[in-house]
C-alpha cells in the first residue's frame, strides 16, 4: 500500500456487534515545531464491544528522514471491564519494506498469524508468561477511553504484545486541564489529562539492548467529548519516543 487512501480502506472492517457507530478523526503530529506525520482514526466504543482503526503516515521531512505508513485495526468485546481483542491487523511500508502483524486472541492468548519482517533470530524472544493475558496498542486506547466515559478518572495497566515486544503501560489521572485555542487543533476546552508510562519487558536486540532501551517512556493524552452523545475521544497526545524525542498530536477534525 502506497498512500494514505489505500491504507485508509483498513478502516472499513465490519462492525463489531453493538459497538457503537465510530467516529472519524484526523491528527496532526509534529515535532520539534514541524508537522511529521498525518493520521486518521475510526474509534467506536460501545457497551458491550469495541472497534477501532488507525492510518499513519510521515510527512514534510520525516518522509525523506523516516518515509512510511501503516493502517491499523482491531475490534474485540469487553470482559470485566477490559478489552478482550478477537483479531488485530497491521498493514504497512517502511522504508520500501513491507511490514505485517496478524494476531488472534484465544482465551486471552495471543496467536501471531503472520509477521513480516519475519522476527529476527537474535532478538531476545517474548516468553509465554508476558503474552498472556496481553493485549495491543489499540485496544488499550479503546480501553482508556472507556475508563474515562464511565468514571471521569483514568487509572488502569495494561500489558501490551505485538508480536515482537512486551510492555506494561500504566495511566494515571493528572486533572481537568483547559486546552487553549490554537490554530493546530480544532479542539478547544476542557480536557481530562491522562498521563501514562510504558515499560518495555522483553523484545530487543540480544546483542545490542543495553539498559537505555529499557528506559521507561512517559506521555499525556487529554481527553474530551468532541461529538455530542458519543464517547470521548483523545483531542491532543504527547508521547516520548525512543528515537526522535517527544511528538505531540493534535486533533484536526471529527465527524460521525
Amino acid at each position: 500500500m502506497r498512500n494514505l487512501a489505500a491504507l485508509a480502506v483498513i478502516l472499513a472492517f465490519p462492525a463489531a456487534a453493538h459497538a457503537e457507530d465510530p467516529l472519524r478523526a484526523t491528527y496532526r503530529t509534529y515535532a520539534l515545531g514541524t508537522p511529521v506525520a498525518e493520521v486518521e482514526a475510526s474509534i467506536g466504543i460501545g457497551p458491550w464491544s469495541y472497534q477501532l482503526a488507525l492510518a499513519y503516515r510521515t510527512s514534510g521531512l520525516a518522509r525523506l528522514v523516516a518515509g512510511g505508513q501503516t493502517a491499523s485495526s482491531v475490534y474485540g468485546t469487553w470482559q470485566n471491564d477490559r478489552p478482550a481483542p478477537r483479531h488485530f491487523e497491521a498493514l504497512g511500508m517502511w522504508h520500501d519494506e513491507q511490514r505485517v502483524t496478524l494476531i488472534d486472541y484465544l482465551g486471552g492468548t495471543p496467536t501471531v498469524r503472520q509477521l513480516l519482517p519475519p522476527l529476527d533470530p537474535t532478538f531476545e524472544q517474548v516468553a509465554p508468561n508476558l503474552r498472556i493475558d496481553s493485549t495491543d496498542i489499540l485496544s488499550a486506547l479503546g480501553a482508556l477511553i472507556r475508563t474515562v466515559q464511565r468514571s471521569g478518572r483514568c487509572e488502569g495497566t495494561m500489558r501490551i504484545y505485538d508480536g515482537r515486544r512486551a510492555a506494561d503501560i500504566t495511566a494515571t489521572t493528572a486533572g481537568m486541564e483547559v486546552l487553549e485555542r490554537t490554530d493546530r487543533s480544532s479542539f478547544a476546552g476542557q480536557a481530562l489529562r491522562c498521563v501514562f508510562v510504558s515499560r518495555v519487558l522483553a523484545g530487543f536486540s540480544a546483542a545490542h539492548a543495553d539498559k537505555t532501551d529499557y528506559r521507561p517512556l512517559h506521555g499525556a493524552a487529554w481527553i474530551a467529548v468532541a461529538v455530542p452523545d458519543h464517547a470521548p475521544i483523545p483531542v491532543r497526545l504527547s508521547l516520548e519516543t525512543r528515537w526522535f524525542g517527544d511528538v505531540t498530536s493534535y486533533l484536526t477534525s471529527v465527524s460521525r
